[in-house]
């Protein structure tokens, strides 16, 4: 398999450093207890925050504390496009609170910086286009706030899939390579629980931990409930590679008809055993839940399984998103902390992205795999398998007051016609 150039540009080392003449923000504030942030703008891309901690260190030496960034991922598209001539990141800085309070802004503007980005041959080689100190003031004789920044990119090659279908409805899995799509896996999606009950055998050490015990417990589970749903994942030889299975089912909680937070669905994600498809373990467990408050939100935490037991697993994605317009589940190191990105790579940064639909809306999704996270077809099967469940789980979670399309119901009354 031949990965797509992709190019991150990182911003990091931020922080902020007053001048003395404006030790008061405004308002009586003092700037220790007032927030400081940043917004990042880099063209056709959605502006980023980042909040600027203070630095106290003296003259042109680094900060003591610093933040970063999410950073911007370059596609090969507009890797292309970007790359035709320089571009430029423009950070602007503010002192208060993000966001509005009662309708009114409450922060105020300290000044502006542009960072230029060659970003040519950037898919090649890492690049650092600023590193230290920038004043934000331009008025001359005039004490200015300072701007520590890093801006750099480095390549970040991989991998690109995409479903040829929903994945309840058991598609071809092809690997985009520019214009070529050439089909890798294909899929087989079950809402049948004895049926997964008798293909799926979980290895001995796992049943001891307690996996298929909470398996049977839900079994006899009485009310409205979705559960059983399986997605196999094959390679082209018809070899089983990777599997997402059902393992609590998503209930409503009660008084209720959404599925809450609090007694979420989960998923397992799977690999055969050694050499054997008789036998499957346990790689990665994904929970889901409806989200309450002002936006309807599809909740969801991933977390990676561990040989001693289902209490013990390492979380490595935690995040809500839109019920109706969907979004992007996303799993990338250098958003979390040091023991989560120990256990991937001894490389900090993207691991893993899939495209999921809002609710209601055909969903092909397509997935992102970081090369280094993929020695073989089998390794990518399991992304493969947890973008599914991901996916399935905008279903799972849909309102109990709503029927579900055929395909995903064992229960003949549960579907939509």
């Amino acid at each position: 398999m031949d990965p797509c150039p992709f190019v991150r540009v990182i911003v990091e080392g931020l922080a902020l450093k007053l001048p003395v003449a404006s030790k008061h923000a405004g308002s009586g504030v003092h700037p220790s207890t007032t927030p400081c942030f940043c917004k990042l703008r880099l063209k056709n891309f959605p502006s980023q925050t980042a909040l600027l901690p203070l630095s106290s260190a003296s003259a042109d030496l680094p900060p003591d504390t610093t933040t970063s960034a999410a950073g911007f991922h370059l596609d090969p598209f507009v890797l292309r496009r970007l790359s035709s001539k320089p571009t430029t990141l423009h950070v602007s800085v503010y002192t208060g609170s993000m966001g509005r309070t009662c309708g009114i802004s409450s922060e105020k503007l300290l000044g502006r910086v542009r960072v230029v980005l060659n970003l040519q041959g950037s898919e090649f080689r890492a690049s650092l286009y600023q590193n230290g100190w920038m004043k934000l003031g331009k008025e001359p004789g005039k004490p200015s706030a300072r701007l520590h920044l890093v801006v750099r990119s480095e390549p970040d090659p991989r991998f690109v899939f995409q479903f040829g279908g929903e994945p309840e409805c058991s598609p071809v899995v092809f690997q985009i390579q520019g214009n070529i799509r050439q089909p890798v896996f294909s899929c087989k999606f079950s809402a049948d629980r004895n049926s997964r009950s008798r293909s799926l055998q979980l290895d001995s050490n796992m049943k001891s931990r307690g996996w298929m015990n909470s398996f049977a417990s839900d079994r006899d589970r009485p009310g409205r409930e979705r559960k059983g749903w399986m997605i196999m994942i094959y390679d082209l030889s018809g070899s089983p590679v990777a599997a997402a299975s059902m393992i609590t089912p998503f209930v409503p909680s009660p008084g209720s008809d959404r599925v809450s937070r609090s007694n979420p669905g989960a998923w397992l994600i799977l690999r055969p055993q050694g050499f054997s498809v008789s036998s499957w373990k346990p790689w990665g467990r994904l929970e889901a839940w409806r989200e309450r408050g002002p936006i309807d939100g599809l909740g969801y935490k991933f977390e990676l399984v561990t040989d001693t037991g289902t209490n013990s697993g390492i979380s490595i994605a935690e995040a809500t998103m839109s019920i109706r317009k969907g979004g992007q589940f996303c799993i990338d190191t250098s958003l979390v902390g040091d023991t989560a990105s120990s256990s991937w790579s001894s490389r900090r940064g993207f691991i893993m992205g899939s495209t999921v639909e809002g609710e209601g809306k055909v969903s092909k999704p397509v997935v992102q795999v970081g090369v280094q996270h993929v020695t073989s077809t089998a390794d990518a099967a399991l992304f493969i398998a947890l973008s599914a469940a991901i996916d399935l789980s905008m279903d799972a979670c849909r309102l109990f007051s709503h029927k579900l399309r055929k395909e995903l119901c064992h229960d003949q009354q549960d579907y939509i016609s």
